[in-house]
């Protein structure tokens, strides 16, 4: 049967046959993934240098050399731990002639490879402009020809048909593997999958896939393990295909059935405080954690494999401490730890009472480095999740949590009789209520001082155009008051008008700064993208009449076109 969306008005795309449990798709046929060019060696004039001499490398050394050489100013390249990585790896690949003679990192001198890339990148940066045109046209025809794959029928783009190139792994925060050497992709290393009957890719000449499999039940196209962490990599749908924007979809309907039982849930919980099972005791303030201040789950894993991240099941003694009051407020909990990609959570959160006497309990007699829920693990947590209401999981919260968060708060902070200007600091602010929620941070980014000078200046012009006016508009009305004929009328008038429009540009100048600076320490995109449900955004655009290119870019509104054809202004999360 055809499934129709309520409220989607004839957004076809999005209610086709609904195909029986675990299958992805019937027809899936698509060109393979496309290989970074191969290595291009350097001229004979550049030079690698060991010891002050110079030294003329194997190919294959001085494609690694040229990596490390690319990073020198980037401050990954004075991290001790990234250049003894590099130096093992590269070491590695070496022969062995040149493992005798290169042996200490410190002797090697990578200036001149390095000065050959920064001036081969401005000399590209430098092209007229018709070399441009006709770069950006290859890029296309390749776009083209391998950015496509027909999946059921439909011609949809692929999110990253391109292999990864070989280089330095960075990892995020102080990663113990930043600095080792990610090998190149082969089409050796590489399983193909898609319909039997479809035109199965050709691998590059001369080589051949690892596998080619008919596997309807995923949607990945083609996938390889990559050599440093030893995981996966999909190469996947662009979020704008029909496939990704029903799983976007279904995720925040999932959401929002929570909103359906959340308050069970929160009694629920709130009871097992008490519970005589220490377990379940644990079990309660860890989702209480979760549901309050939108903290990641925190999965087990290897030692030593990844950074010492945690989060709301893996907390250690060490990551919080206690306070019976604070700053005026009492049972203060202050969490300090290293959550996903080594972001730091620092805060300070007033909890109920029995919350704060549990925590007390689960510190009793432990060492720093001991768990704070010694007898919960995430799966534990989630299989109760998954209990109380089908697919829900600690991410659900965070999802949830978000995008009720937003909508509360555009409720509260936009006021109709704003201008678009306004309106839109509104929403900013309340997109930066939920990324402080989700602890979504970046570093200030390195032009914002000078950005922010240029804004500063403008709105110093500004200022001395609206004085300006302001006398001009005095001087026209006291001609009025001597002559009192139409033309010093109609003169005042356009200068009222001139006037009016000056104050109201640098009231939007002013606006822009406050954004600005309010938001330097804040990432807005990653709870947009990911933990919002864009037919919030949507609907206060209908209903405010804002331009939805103001909130969503053209990348953004692809991937949200489901929202924008179902989503009418009175839609409530």
């Amino acid at each position: 049967p055809r499934v129709t969306r309520p409220g989607s008005g004839g957004s076809g795309r999005w209610e086709e046959e609904k195909k029986e449990d675990g299958v992805k798709w019937t027809q899936l046929e698509h060109r393979g993934p496309y290989f970074v060019p191969l290595y291009e060696p350097l001229p004979e004039e550049v030079q690698f240098y060991y010891d002050g001499k110079p030294l003329k490398l194997s190919l294959g050394t001085e494609e690694i050399a040229t990596f490390y050489a690319k990073m020198l100013d980037h401050e990954y390249t004075t991290k001790e731990i990234f250049q003894n990585n590099f130096f093992n790896d590269w070491r590695k690949e070496m022969t062995s002639e040149e493992q005798k003679i290169i042996q200490d990192l410190d002797k090697c001198d990578f200036s001149e490879i390095h000065k050959y890339f920064v001036e081969k990148n401005e000399a590209k940066k430098a092209l007229p402009k018709e070399e441009k045109q006709k770069l950006k046209e290859e890029a296309d025809k390749i776009q083209e020809e391998y950015g496509y794959c027909i999946l059921d029928g439909h011609r949809e783009k692929i999110g990253n048909f391109k292999t990864e190139p070989p280089g330095l792994f960075r990892g995020r925060g102080d990663h113990p593997k930043m600095g080792m050497l990610k090998k190149r992709v082969m089409p050796e290393d590489v399983v193909i999958n898609c319909s039997k009957d479809s035109k199965i890719p050709e691998p590059p000449e001369g080589h051949r896939w690892k596998e080619v499999r008919f596997d309807n039940t995923v949607t990945w196209l083609a996938s390889w393990m990559e050599n440093i962490q030893n995981t996966w990599k999909y190469i996947m749908l662009n979020p704008s295909s029909k496939l990704k924007g029903e799983k976007d979809w279904q995720k925040y309907e999932v959401a929002r059935r929570l909103k359906g039982v959340v308050h069970k849930i929160r009694a629920q919980y709130r009871a097992d405080w008490k519970s005589k099972d220490m377990k379940k005791r644990q079990r309660a303030v860890a989702l209480y954690f979760i549901d309050k201040l939108a903290l990641r789950a925190g999965n087990e894993k290897e030692e030593g494999e990844t950074a010492d991240t945690v989060g709301c099941c893996s907390l250690r003694v060490e990551h919080i401490q206690l306070h019976p009051e604070l700053d005026g407020q009492e049972h203060v909990v202050e969490f300090d730890f290293l959550g996903k990609d080594s972001i730091r959570y620092y805060n300070k959160v007033s909890v109920e009472k029995l919350v704060f006497k549990n925590l007390r309990l689960f510190m009793k007699n432990k060492d720093p480095t001991d768990d704070l829920f010694d007898r919960l693990t995430t799966s534990f947590l989630n299989k109760h999740l998954q209990h109380l209401m089908d697919g829900l999981t600690a991410k659900v919260f965070r999802t949830y949590n978000a995008s009720i968060t937003l909508q509360e708060q555009l409720k509260a902070l936009t006021n109709s009789e704003d201008n678009v200007a306004g309106k839109l600091l509104s929403y900013n602010r309340a997109n930066r209520a939920v990324a402080i929620l989700c602890n979504h941070q970046r570093s200030v980014p390195k032009t914002f001082a000078r950005s922010m000078e240029v804004l500063q200046t403008k709105i110093d012009a500004k200022k001395k155009q609206v004085e300006e006016a302001q006398q001009e508009l005095k001087k026209a009305e006291d001609e009025l008051e001597d002559t009192k004929d139409a033309k010093a009328e109609a003169n005042v008038e356009k200068k009222k008008k001139l006037l009016k429009r000056l104050e109201e540009q640098l009231a939007r100048l002013n606006v822009q700064a406050t954004d600005k600076e309010e938001n330097k320490q804040i990432a807005l995109g990653t709870s947009k993208l990911n933990y919002l449900d864009p037919r919030i955004s949507v609907a206060w655009c209908k209903k405010f009449g804002i331009p939805i290119e103001k909130i969503y870019n053209k990348t953004q509104r692809e991937k949200f076109a489901w929202a924008i054809a179902m989503a009418s202004e009175d839609f409530e999360f």
